[in-house]
C-alpha cells in the first residue's frame, strides 16, 4: 500500500462525516485528535464539510446544536481531550434536554495511557453517558465508522438529542483497512393507528372547546404543514410553547392564542384550562410542565407524537397516538371537513384574541426617557424582522418578553432554550444560522449578563464575516434571578455586577458597536444596525421595573 492509499483513522471520521452529508463542522483542534483536524482544514474531497474554528468548546457545541434545531440534522462538534472534551457538557445537555441533534467527537490519551494518571487522561465515555443518548469510545480502529454511524442515528432519531465519540489518539493515527459505512436513509414511521385517528376526529367534534397543544417536534417542517393544513381546515385554536414558535403562519393568525411556558399567566394558559380536550404535538414535558397548564390533572388530553410520552399525576393522556406525526394529521384532515367550533368556543376566543392584542402595545415613549420598555424593543424589532430572518433568544428576563409578545410565522426560525434554560446560547446559534441562512440576517437576542457567556465568538462571527445583529438588554444584573427573589424576599442577593462597555468591546473585535442613548431612538439605532453588512452589537439599556407581571398567576376565578 502506498502512502498516498493508507487510510488512518481519522480517515475514517472524516470520510464518515461525508457519507452523512454533514455541512460544517465546529471545533478546536489538540494533540490527541490533531490528525482529524488537519484533514478537515486541508480537504481533498469537495463534498469535505466546512471547518468552523471557534473559540471555547461550549460555544462549538453550541453552534452545532443550531446547526441540528434548524435542520432536524445533527450538527458536529470535535475537540481534543480532557478539558476540550469536559467543556462540551452544558453544550450536549443542553442539547439532549430540548431535542437539537448533535453528534460530538473527542480525542482521547492513547489507548495504553487510558489507566494511567496521564495528561488529560479520563474517562470520556463515562462524563457524558448520563447526558447524552449514546456514548462510547473506540477501542479498535476498524470500528471508528461503525461507532460514528450508531452515534449519528441514535442522535437524529426518536426524541433527538447528543451523542458522543471518544476517540484515543493512537486510534485516529493507526491504518484502517475496513472501508466506512455507507450513507444510509433514515428510518421511516407510518401514520399513528387509523381507528384511533377516526376515534379522535369523533372526539373533536363532540368537544365544546377543543385545543391543539403543540410543542417541539411539531417544528419540523414537514409537521407544521400538516397542523397548517388541519388547522385551515378547522379553525382549532392553537397554543404554541417557545420551541414550537412560527408553526403557526400568519395567514392562521386568528387561531394563534399565544405561547406558554414558565409562568402560568398567559392567554394560552386560560385557554388550555377552560378546554375540554387538549391534543399535545409533539410536546414534550421539559417545555412547559404539566403541573403549570394541568394543575388539576383532569384535563381531557390526546398525545399525537413520534415517540412515548412520560406520564405524570399531571399528565394523564387518555389516548397516545405514536407514529409519524405530519401522516397521522394528513390522516385525520378529511375526517374534520365541515367542522365549526361551537359558538361559546368562539365568544371566549374572541376574548383572549382582544387580550392577545391589547397586550403587545408599548407605553408611549417620553422625551426625556433613557431606558426602553421591553415591549418597546419587541416592537421595533418585530417592525424590522422579516418572516425569513431567525432570530436566536438567551435566557434572562427578555426571554419571557420575547417569548410573549415576538411573532413568528416560520418554525424555527424564532429559537429559546426553554428545557436547561442555559445562559450564552444566543450568540453561537445566531452563528449557526448565519451560516445555514447565509441569504437572511440572522438576529441574536441576549442580557449583558448571558452575552459575556458566549462574547468571545464574537471573533468568529467577524472572521466569517456574519450577517448578523446582536441586541443586547442591558440592566446591569442577572435580572431573571433579581426579580423572581424580589417577588419571595422583597429583596435581590448577589445579582449586581459592574458596567460593560459593549460598543468598545464589539470594536475591539472588528464588529460594529452601536449604543441607544435614548428611547427614542431606539428605532433609528436599529436601522443602522440592520444596514450594516457584518456583525453589528447593538447596547439598549431596559427598564426592567414591569417585571413583577411576569411572575404573577393567574387567579383561578379568572377562567370562569
Amino acid at each position: 500500500m502506498s502512502n498516498d492509499q493508507k487510510k488512518y483513522g481519522a480517515d475514517a471520521v472524516v470520510q464518515s462525516l461525508i457519507n452523512h452529508n454533514v455541512k460544517f463542522v465546529f471545533g478546536i483542534p489538540g494533540a490527541k485528535i490533531d490528525r482529524v483536524f488537519d484533514l478537515l482544514d486541508h480537504p481533498t474531497d469537495p463534498k469535505a464539510p466546512q471547518f468552523v474554528l471557534v473559540r471555547h468548546e461550549q460555544n462549538a457545541a453550541f453552534m452545532a446544536a443550531g446547526i441540528g434545531r434548524i435542520t432536524g440534522e445533527p450538527g458536529v462538534v470535535i475537540t481534543t481531550s480532557g478539558p476540550g472534551a469536559s467543556n462540551l457538557a452544558t453544550g450536549l445537555v443542553t442539547a439532549t434536554a430540548e431535542g437539537d441533534p448533535v453528534l460530538a467527537i473527542s480525542g482521547q490519551v492513547q489507548r495504553t495511557d487510558l489507566l494511567r494518571l496521564t495528561h488529560q487522561s479520563m474517562k470520556n465515555a463515562a462524563l457524558f453517558e448520563p447526558i447524552t443518548k449514546y456514548s462510547a469510545e473506540v477501542q479498535d480502529p476498524e470500528n471508528v465508522s461503525e461507532v460514528i454511524a450508531n452515534a449519528y442515528q441514535a442522535a437524529a432519531s426518536g426524541k433527538q438529542g447528543a451523542t458522543f465519540v471518544s476517540i484515543p489518539q493512537d486510534v485516529t493515527d493507526s491504518l484502517v483497512k475496513t472501508d466506512v459505512i455507507r450513507p444510509m436513509e433514515p428510518a421511516k414511521l407510518g401514520p399513528a393507528s387509523p381507528v384511533e385517528s377516526t376515534a379522535l376526529a369523533q372526539r373533536i367534534k363532540e368537544a365544546k372547546c377543543p385545543v391543539l397543544l403543540v410543542g417541539m417536534r411539531a417544528s419540523d417542517p414537514e409537521i407544521a404543514r400538516a397542523i397548517r393544513n388541519l388547522v385551515a381546515e378547522t379553525h382549532l385554536p392553537v397554543v404554541e410553547t417557545f420551541q414550537a414558535a412560527g408553526v403557526i403562519s400568519r395567514e392562521l393568525e386568528a387561531d394563534f392564542f399565544g405561547r406558554i411556558g414558565l409562568f402560568r399567566n398567559q392567554p394560552g394558559d386560560k385557554l388550555l384550562k377552560h378546554s375540554d380536550l387538549v391534543i399535545a404535538i409533539g410536546y414534550d414535558p421539559i417545555e412547559y410542565e404539566p403541573r403549570n397548564w394541568n394543575k388539576s390533572g383532569e384535563a381531557n388530553i390526546v398525545v399525537i407524537d413520534s415517540v412515548n410520552i412520560e406520564i405524570d399525576k399531571n399528565f394523564q393522556p387518555q389516548t397516545v397516538l405514536v407514529g409519524d406525526i405530519s401522516q397521522t394529521l394528513d390522516f385525520l384532515v378529511p375526517y374534520m371537513k365541515g367542522f365549526k367550533l361551537s359558538e361559546e368556543a368562539q365568544d371566549y376566543l374572541g376574548k383572549l384574541r382582544v387580550q392577545l392584542q391589547t397586550r403587545d402595545v408599548p407605553p408611549e415613549v417620553k422625551p426625556d426617557q433613557t431606558l426602553c420598555h421591553p415591549l418597546s424593543i419587541v416592537r421595533e424589532l418585530q417592525k424590522r424582522t422579516t418572516d425569513d430572518m431567525t432570530v436566536s433568544v438567551d435566557v434572562g428576563s427578555f426571554y419571557i418578553w420575547m417569548a410573549r409578545h415576538f411573532r413568528s410565522y416560520k418554525p424555527r426560525h424564532l429559537l429559546f432554550s426553554n428545557g436547561m434554560q442555559t445562559l450564552g446560547v444566543a450568540l453561537p446559534w445566531g452563528i449557526a444560522a448565519a451560516l445555514v441562512r447565509p441569504e437572511h440576517k440572522s438576529i441574536s437576542v441576549s442580557g449583558d449578563g448571558g452575552f459575556l457567556f458566549s462574547a468571545q465568538d464574537l471573533e468568529t462571527a467577524v472572521r466569517l464575516n456574519l450577517n448578523l445583529v446582536h441586541i443586547i438588554w442591558n440592566d446591569g444584573h442577572y435580572d431573571m434571578v433579581k426579580f423572581q427573589e424580589e417577588m419571595k424576599y422583597d429583596r435581590s442577593a448577589a445579582v449586581k455586577f459592574g458596567p460593560v462597555d459593549f460598543v468598545k468591546y464589539a470594536e475591539s473585535f472588528g464588529a460594529t458597536g452601536l449604543r441607544v442613548e435614548k428611547a427614542e431612538d431606539l428605532g433609528k439605532v436599529l436601522d443602522q444596525a440592520f444596514a450594516i453588512n457584518g456583525p453589528v452589537i447593538v447596547d439598549v439599556p431596559v427598564d426592567y421595573s414591569f417585571n413583577k407581571e411576569l411572575g404573577g398567576q393567574i387567579l383561578e376565578d379568572q377562567f370562569h
